[in-house]
């Protein structure tokens, strides 16, 4: 992982200059208790199947991942300088962590895994993001998942 003042100032002028959206402090549901929560998971990775077709630059898209993926079919299309792969490519729990998901079922630690996940291009700006939002809110809503983890890499 590079250090800030090794980045190209390029990069630093645009990640230091990126617009994060406001909440309030309002939750927007009553929570369902854990134990009792269907759970998908989100990660920035930049994952894919090998199926998939890559993701365009900076578009916002997503993938969705089944929960039955074999790990080997998953590809990391996320290429950055700053950016250590290794990790990923020892454990795709270090970015997505469906083993632990799968364990914590098997434990009644939650209710249940849902069955997609969603893998965004982790570079991509939150407005490139908000025109797939209600897709991804309906594929969620479809699955009955009450529950997201959010895995940001």
């Amino acid at each position: 992982m590079a250090r800030w003042e090794d980045l190209p100032k390029y990069e630093r002028d645009y990640l230091a200059g990126m617009r994060l959206p406001e909440f309030d402090d309002m939750p927007w549901t009553q929570a369902t208790p854990v134990s009792e929560s269907r759970v998908a998971l989100m990660t920035t990775a930049g994952i894919e199947r090998r199926d998939d077709k890559p993701y365009p630059w900076f578009s916002g898209e997503f993938r969705l991942i089944p929960t039955d993926v074999d790990p080997s079919e998953l590809v990391m299309s996320h290429l950055s300088p700053n950016f250590d792969r290794t990790g990923f490519q020892q454990d795709i729990n270090v970015v997505f962590p469906i083993a632990r998901m799968r364990e914590l079922e098997a434990e009644g630690f939650i209710g249940s895994v849902a069955k997609f996940h969603y893998a965004f291009m982790g570079g991509s700006r939150p407005q490139d993001m908000a025109s797939h939002v209600p897709e991804l809110a309906r594929l969620l809503r479809g699955d009955a998942v009450d529950t997201v983890l959010m895995c940001p890499v």
